[in-house]
């Protein structure tokens, strides 16, 4: 296993240096935003740790607030915050989970201290208005944390290709090798903080196994029925134990992976653009 890591390692560099590499709020700017739609960037400190994210649209509006998977930044939804469509009825906010991108980067959180740190920003940003959280991957089980946690600031869960099943979760045991040796330093930082927080999540999500009974709010899974990451049997868990919410819909792409908020984006859109009649 050793001698494997240190054969990809030169790949894993250059893979993250491209994918997941951060970018400055003034280029970013001006790289991915039009004219016409100013982004805010913000950074706010909990406890001494820093977290950073960017919102789009009016601060009069419901909220669409995104939580990427691992690892990943805010700007791999870049095309959910310039939209035109979607900031006619949402102001949209995206964040850097902690860990990742300028939220403390390279620091990796077990669930409940990420869905605290992350409270702290929504409780900032709440305005009066609908709240809806859309979670990716690692991202759906903080989002449903999240929402276990204060349902009543949430109007709406979506769960994009979520992580959600602790009986569900291959188990991985290497992880757990590079999680405590100094070989983990070679990996690249984005790659190191998601190979730990994947440790951490597989004991946690037992921790959210009883607490589904606080989801009253209406919930959508969306997932891939060809997903190779994250099996679609995380849905056939998330449905049995929301079974008393009558509120809860499901969306399955036929032939669709992992990368669902990416490559599926109408679909994903044309769901959103639903929530604006949740009051």
């Amino acid at each position: 296993m050793r001698r494997l890591i240190i054969l990809i390692l030169p790949a894993l560099i250059f893979f993250a240096s491209c994918r997941f590499s951060r970018i400055s709020d003034t280029r970013a700017e001006r790289k991915y935003f039009p004219e016409a739609i100013k982004p805010r960037f913000t950074f706010i400190y909990i406890n001494h740790i820093r977290l950073h994210y960017v919102k789009t649209g009016s601060d009069t509006m419901p909220t669409i607030f995104i939580v990427h998977g691992s690892p990943g930044t805010w700007k791999r939804y870049r095309q959910y915050l310039t939209d035109t469509d979607l900031l006619k009825h949402f102001r949209i906010i995206a964040i850097d989970r902690p860990g990742f991108g300028y939220s403390n980067q390279g620091h990796a959180y077990h669930l409940d201290a990420q869905a605290k740190l992350i409270y702290a920003i929504v409780q900032q940003e709440q305005n009066g208005k609908p709240f809806h959280l859309m979670g990716h991957s690692l991202g759906g089980p903080v989002v449903v944390k999240l929402g276990q946690d204060h349902p009543e600031a949430y109007a709406s869960l979506t769960i994009l290709a979520g992580s959600i099943s602790p009986y569900d979760e291959p188990a991985e045991h290497w992880r757990a090798i590079f999680v405590g040796d100094p070989l983990q330093y070679l990996m690249p930082e984005p790659f190191r903080t998601c190979n730990t927080e994947i440790w951490y999540f597989k004991k946690d999500l037992y921790q959210m196994d009883t607490c589904y009974n606080r989801l009253t709010m209406p919930v959508t899974f969306i997932h891939g029925d060809k997903d190779p990451f994250v099996t679609v049997k995380n849905v056939d868990y998330g449905t049995k134990k929301l079974a008393f919410n009558k509120h809860i819909k499901v969306i399955i792409i036929p032939g669709a992976n992992h990368y669902i908020p990416y490559e599926h984006f109408d679909i994903i859109k044309k769901h959103l653009l639903t929530l604006s009649a949740i009051k």
